[in-house]
């Protein structure tokens, strides 16, 4: 899994680094960013990332959603086994939330909000946040908003 986005052209550390020390630049380092100090990050907060799908086409080269094509879903019952503590999935985005909200049958929710579901009689929590994608128009800080109240709620 490739997650720390050399490119730059997602916003999740800026994120994390606002959310747990207030300052976006916290895992940067120049165009990368730091990879250990993020690990040790999601290891200390139990914090676990995957995406909801393990294959996507891209159908314009962009980055919105409405042109991503799942061509293969990842087996989230399968994944949960592996995390047997996990309680809540928070969704970057539109596509990841439809995602799993038409497999599992759960109620979509708003933006910022959860909607309970169960998976193999594991009741779940999962939460819509907004996308981390520099293309979706919203300030850094407020995406930063959205992600602190479940980053620090969840337990």
């Amino acid at each position: 899994m490739d997650f720390f986005y050399p490119n730059r052209t997602n916003q999740m550390w800026e994120i994390f680094g606002l959310v747990f020390f207030g300052d976006s630049q916290h895992f940067v380092d120049g165009k990368t960013f730091r990879k250990e100090d993020i690990i040790r990050l999601l290891e200390e907060q139990g914090i676990a990332i995957f995406d909801t799908a393990c294959c996507v086409r891209r159908l314009r080269d962009n980055a919105s959603d409405k042109f991503l094509e799942v061509v293969e879903k990842t087996d989230i019952p399968a994944l949960l086994e592996k995390i047997p503590l996990c309680t809540d999935i928070v969704c970057t985005g539109q596509k990841s939330a439809e995602t799993l909200c038409e497999d599992y049958g759960v109620q979509p929710p708003k933006m910022g909000e959860y909607s309970t579901f169960t998976i193999a009689d594991r009741p779940l929590r999962l939460w819509r946040m907004p996308s981390s994608s520099r293309a979706y128009p919203l300030k850094l800080e407020d995406k930063a908003r959205y992600y602190q109240r479940v980053l620090l709620r969840i337990p």
